[in-house]
């Protein structure tokens, strides 16, 4: 029995090989600070990592919201009751809050090893925004709204949303959402390539179930390898990006559950994965 991580501001359960990972203070409309949600994030990140049993984890939102990113209200008290806050002292002191602070969500998302699906429940707005984006697949309800809406405020993404931005989207429309501070709906997040699909709002949960069995399903040292290879893509030079393809493919040949996945095929039956 597995043996879930104890979190705070998050609710965590693990079924049939998915982590379901849902944002639980819709007090606060899940704001990333001013709460636990980093260090549940980061407890969640390194459990799934390191649980076999687990495939595929799926991040959704209590209420109303998905996150609506900072807390504008800490962000207002630095210089008052909240001195000692996140956004309080000089630029220095703020940079190395940020560090050592809500930076550490893109660290782990980063350094998750299994495929993260994204239920977008309502708005996700600012690092909220940028938390959907880190997950390799996203799906949204009708009532979602985004906006990376720093510019607004006087700020720029702290936590590395012009990185992801753009390579999901291209430069062009990053800078367009990046720079007009636009909040666009889910039609338009969906035109953009930015969902995968929208289910109805009562249906969201069950189809991120769908898509995250038909990971499960997958043999998972090939289903973490790939998408390691997605992401090291994305910064490495074509040669090295080859090699590491040789050196992974040797690999996977040589592992149980590739033999098992083509005997499964040529047998016309279910395949019995064994995660080796």
């Amino acid at each position: 029995m597995l043996t879930l991580p104890e979190l705070t501001d998050a609710l965590i359960r693990v079924e049939d090989g998915i982590a379901w990972l849902t944002l639980n203070r819709d007090d606060l409309r899940n704001v990333l600070t001013g709460t636990d949600l980093i260090a549940d994030l980061e407890k969640t990140v390194h459990f799934v990592n390191h649980e076999k049993a687990i495939s595929v984890l799926v991040i959704t939102g209590a209420g109303k919201a998905f996150s609506a990113g900072g807390n504008l209200k800490e962000m207002a008290g630095r210089t008052s009751s909240h001195a000692d806050g996140p956004y309080a002292g000089p630029p220095e002191a703020v940079k190395r809050k940020y560090q050592e602070g809500i930076q550490r969500i893109p660290k782990a998302m980063a350094a998750l090893t299994k495929p993260c699906i994204a239920a977008i429940n309502g708005p996700a707005i600012g690092a909220g925004f940028d938390l959907a984006l880190m997950a390799d697949l996203r799906i949204a309800s009708p009532k979602a709204k985004f906006g990376e809406t720093f510019v607004n405020l006087g700020l720029i993404s702290g936590i590395g949303g012009a990185w992801w931005l753009q390579r999901e989207l291209g430069y062009q429309q990053a800078a367009r959402l990046t720079l007009l501070g636009e909040v666009i709906d889910a039609d338009e997040a969906l035109r953009l390539g930015l969902l995968l699909e929208i289910p109805p709002a009562d249906q969201l949960l069950e189809r991120a179930g769908e898509l995250a069995m038909q990971l499960a399903d997958k043999p998972p040292m090939a289903l973490s390898l790939n998408k390691q290879l997605l992401m090291t893509a994305q910064t490495t030079d074509f040669d090295h990006f080859l090699e590491q393809c040789a050196e992974l493919q040797g690999y996977c040949h040589n592992q149980e559950d590739h033999l098992e996945a083509v005997n499964a095929f040529l047998e016309q039956r279910r395949p019995k994965f064994k995660g080796q």
